[in-house]
């Protein structure tokens, strides 16, 4: 499929690479509610005592995420507002009398900590008796989704959760005309609209290879559904998933299934090592902090990375030479290397299709390979055994189109 070719936004928000979700509302006072089960939940058991949005962004900004997403309404169709339009929000709750407003206090604390604030909004809200009449509920959506797009300066992403919407007509048109009206700049994920593309999973994993340019996106979890574009598009993709085993939002049960920092660098590898953006999901608890075993893990998370990646490189591009066919570096003596990091520059598209990482480590003068892939697009992060290498040669296989590389490093980084 030819390349489409990103806006300056689009490779702003891949630039972005590590984001983290946030799910909290009145689900969070309510331990073991699943989506849909239509169980009625009390507004005033919204009681988060110790709120700190400060807290989130805080802790966000340290393990090195540049966004985060927060659950502005979810499919229960709580507002985390006091929304004129519906009862269902922390409007009816005593907590601050009444006054309480979680997405304008999230949003100042974002700010107050450099990360860039976005919006989740679930399309599909069950109990919603106006949902059965697409142009009535088409009228909510704008109205209520106004009410957080407006009023607090620039939102960087909206994230439309496909889930419970499969059968419903939506004035997508109409919708997005309203919403860039009012955040021309706003990042729409999957709906609608669309900047940015599910990866197809809630597993942080993203396939083998994942091109920015696709005809075709999943829709949502709970349907195998695709939505057809109307010509090739560049959507890179995000893969979210939950620091916790099941839930996205807390729960006292699962406390014991914090993921390790191990397994969380695995998924660092299968999503941005593969190109795509990683948005962790953490629920803040009932306190209105982030839990305090996931508040630490996320700190050790982000600490890891940057042991592996925020250090000087043996190699960068500038040390590598142009060759027939890719790049090739040569050392005085051999340098011990097991990791390679290459990003296509991507300003035209993406036009590497096929790629292998070789090495020449004797007198012999044998090459073997260490690596290879067919995307590289943002960012190809690629771990390989330990190894001295006197020579070091990436080849670009295949390719449609011009390639330039925007980065090439080489690091050792060990246990």
């Amino acid at each position: 499929m030819p390349t489409a070719i990103p806006t300056a936004r689009q490779l702003e928000y891949q630039d972005w690479e590590f984001g983290i979700f946030l799910h909290f509302g009145i689900r969070s006072f309510h331990e073991g509610h699943r989506d849909w089960d239509g169980k009625p939940m009390d507004p005033e058991a919204f009681q988060p005592g110790e709120f700190n949005p400060d807290q989130w962004a805080e802790t966000a900004a340290k393990a090195g995420a540049k966004y985060m997403v927060f659950t502005a309404k979810h499919h229960d169709g709580f507002a985390n507002w006091p929304s004129k339009y519906t009862k269902f929000s922390v409007g009816s709750s005593s907590w601050h009398n009444g006054e309480g407003n979680v997405v304008r206090d999230y949003i100042a604390a974002c700010r107050r900590h450099g990360i860039k604030p976005g919006l989740y909004y679930s399309p599909a809200e069950w109990g919603n008796k106006t949902y059965d009449d697409p142009k009535a509920y088409d009228d909510y959506f704008i109205n209520q989704i106004s009410e957080i797009l407006a009023p607090y300066g620039e939102i960087d992403v909206l994230w439309f959760d496909g889930c419970g919407s499969s059968g419903h007509t939506y004035d997508w048109p109409r919708i997005c005309r309203e919403i860039r009206r009012m955040q021309p700049n706003v990042l729409i994920f999957s709906m609608g609209d669309p900047n940015f593309r599910w990866v197809g999973n809630e597993l942080g994993l993203a396939p083998v290879p994942c091109w920015n340019t696709v005809d075709r996106v999943p829709v949502a979890v709970d349907t195998t559904a695709h939505d057809a574009m109307p010509e090739p598009t560049w959507l890179p993709a995000e893969c979210d998933c939950r620091m916790r085993l099941r839930n996205w939002f807390y729960e006292d049960a699962d406390v014991d299934t914090v993921k390790s920092v191990d397994e969380l660098m695995g998924l660092y590898y299968y999503s941005v090592g593969r190109g795509c953006n990683l948005l962790l999901n953490i629920g803040p608890d009932r306190r209105g902090l982030l839990p305090d075993p996931d508040a630490a893990r996320l700190l050790e998370f982000g600490a890891e990375i940057r042991r592996r990646f925020d250090r000087q490189p043996l190699a960068t591009l500038a040390d590598f030479k142009p060759v027939e066919g890719g790049w090739e570096i040569s050392f005085a003596k051999p340098v011990l290397a097991d990791h390679i990091v290459i990003q296509e520059d991507l300003v035209g598209g993406e036009h590497v299709r096929r790629w292998s990482l070789d090495a020449n480590v004797n007198h012999q003068g044998v090459w073997i390979n260490l690596a290879q892939g067919e995307n590289i697009g943002h960012k190809a992060i690629r771990r390989f055994p330990a190894l001295a290498v006197s020579k070091l040669r990436l080849n670009l296989l295949e390719t449609e189109g011009e390639a330039t590389l925007r980065a090439l490093d080489l690091l050792y980084v060990g246990e």
